[in-house]
């Protein structure tokens, strides 16, 4: 899902445990990647259960959404080789993190829409699903665009956006009975 080079910082000077200490940006930006990219991936896994078949625009969305996730290293990486940087630089590698988690989010969004317009593509019977889906992915695109905002006064102001957004799109959903039988049909 993720592929990037970690590096020891300064190769050649420190002790080991000094180095490995110094590379928690890399750590911090590989995290925050790897549950954000894995929390799509498991509610990607979840639309498709309630998609009863693919379109020609399905399959175009589904690609430009993996065009994006494919790209995140790239500013996985920036961040992580920039956050003990000059503060402009720090905040110009967070500004290009959260844009490219933005530009991912309406990606994901379009996908789904395609998808739910007029419930289109989606199973007979999983009306109310759908809408329930809809109503959770409007919250994506307008709090990565936030975060990306933010990083102009904030770079962890912005990352704790970005980790707050992976915990609300990681937090299991009940139906309004509470039988979770909407949880269940998203597994």
């Amino acid at each position: 899902m993720l592929v990037l080079e970690i590096r020891l910082p300064g190769a050649t000077s420190g002790s080991l445990a000094h180095r490995l200490s110094q590379g928690w940006p890399q750590y911090l930006s590989y995290l925050i990647s790897f549950v954000t990219i894995g929390i799509m991936w498991a509610n990607h896994h979840a639309i498709f259960r309630v998609i009863r078949h693919a379109s020609h625009g399905l399959v175009v969305a589904n690609l430009l959404l993996l065009l994006c996730v494919a790209f995140l290293p790239f500013p996985t990486k920036v961040l992580g080789d920039h956050l003990q940087g000059a503060a402009a630089d720090q905040r110009t590698a967070t500004i290009f993190y959260g844009g490219a988690f933005f530009v991912t989010a309406i990606f994901y969004n379009l996908l789904w829409q395609v998808a739910a317009w007029n419930d289109r593509l989606i199973v007979p019977g999983a009306e109310s699903l759908a809408a329930e889906v809809s109503r959770r992915y409007l919250w994506g695109s307008p709090g990565y665009r936030v975060a990306t905002l933010v990083a102009l006064v904030s770079v962890p102001g912005s990352l704790a956006i970005d980790a707050g957004l992976a915990l609300l799109y990681v937090l299991p959903r009940r139906d309004r009975r509470g039988d979770g039988r909407r949880e269940q049909a998203l597994r």
